[in-house]
């Protein structure tokens, strides 16, 4: 099988607890995500499957979320999960406050990964040194926040207020860190109490499969229907047709020259699909382009058949 399945990650379940489940479903080993999600959190996760494993660092990786921030608690993992580290009466904080709060993340920003993140140190995933007890120091990353708004908030005017957000951001942002950054920016501490991943990329909370219904369509025979072409899941990247005759040089790693013509306006250094009579064949990197002949120089960077 080669492609994407959808997922609906339940709460509970790493996302490596479900690659293992696909793997056993499909009964193949080549499978993987695409993003790691929080163990306590559902929602959308995408799994490749086969040769769809080969274009994962090509796919579109933005993500939307809906969080609930939970004021007046600070946790030891930044989520509901951890020990309760700090408390605080946050009955003065208004919503507005909150609202104004939250336009000073969007943008570029910068996040110090959480210690119950998978980043490695020195070769130990961070939640290892966690669990160990251990705390190192950890290098901040700049994140993309497209948006974030609040959809609802609850408790507002207590000790303990609620605001339901939703939030697009790029690839390795952590919306826990958002969160509590979001309240020691307003000099009121919090912590993730609810996160739902509601899209990767193209792939959207509608259109995904729980495991209990991935199980019912194996069961007739039917698992095939759920899965998403590779073409699909590079809709990010421009399509590239690759006629017969030069089809296998492309599959054999060679260049080709490729007329762009009036329909499609590529520049140099480039990711693009090259698709062939029978599916995509691999991603290329334009080189340099003619403007004389109107014709580009395609390099496969990632042969996949």
């Amino acid at each position: 099988m080669d492609g994407i399945i959808n997922v609906l990650k339940p709460p509970g379940m790493t996302s490596h607890d479900v690659v293992q489940f696909i793997r056993r479903l499909i009964g193949q080993r080549k499978v993987g995500h695409t993003g790691t999600l929080d163990p306590g959190a559902a929602g959308v996760l995408t799994i490749c499957c086969g040769k769809a494993t080969k274009i994962i660092q090509f796919m579109d990786h933005t993500k939307e979320y809906r969080a609930e921030v939970s004021f007046g608690t600070a946790t030891s993992t930044l989520d509901s999960f951890g020990q309760v580290i700090k408390e605080q009466d946050c009955s003065s904080l208004s919503l507005d406050e909150v609202r104004d709060g939250l336009q000073k993340f969007k943008g570029e920003i910068e996040q110090i990964p959480p210690m119950t993140s998978a980043i490695k140190h020195k070769g130990k995933k961070l939640y290892e040194l966690a669990r160990a007890g251990l705390e190192v120091e950890r290098k901040k990353r700049r994140v993309d926040i497209f948006f974030a708004r609040i959809v609802n908030a609850f408790d507002i005017g207590t000790s303990n207020p609620k605001v339901i957000m939703d939030i697009g951001c790029s690839a390795g942002t952590y919306v826990r860190t958002l969160c509590s950054d979001l309240g020691e920016n307003l000099g009121c501490c919090a912590h993730m109490s609810f996160l739902l991943r509601v899209r990767v990329g193209s792939f959207g909370i509608l259109d995904t499969f729980t495991l209990e219904e991935l199980m019912e369509k194996k069961h007739h025979g039917e698992l095939g229907e759920v899965l998403v072409s590779l073409d699909q899941a590079l809709s990010n990247l421009p399509t590239v047709k690759v006629e017969d005759e030069l089809a296998n040089a492309v599959k054999n790693g060679n260049s080709i020259f490729f007329e762009t013509g009036t329909e499609m306006q590529l520049q140099g250094n480039q990711l693009v699909c090259m698709q062939g009579p029978q599916g995509v064949i691999a991603i290329g990197k334009t080189l340099h382009k003619n403007k004389q002949v109107d014709t580009i120089n395609i390099q496969p960077v990632k042969v996949l058949v």
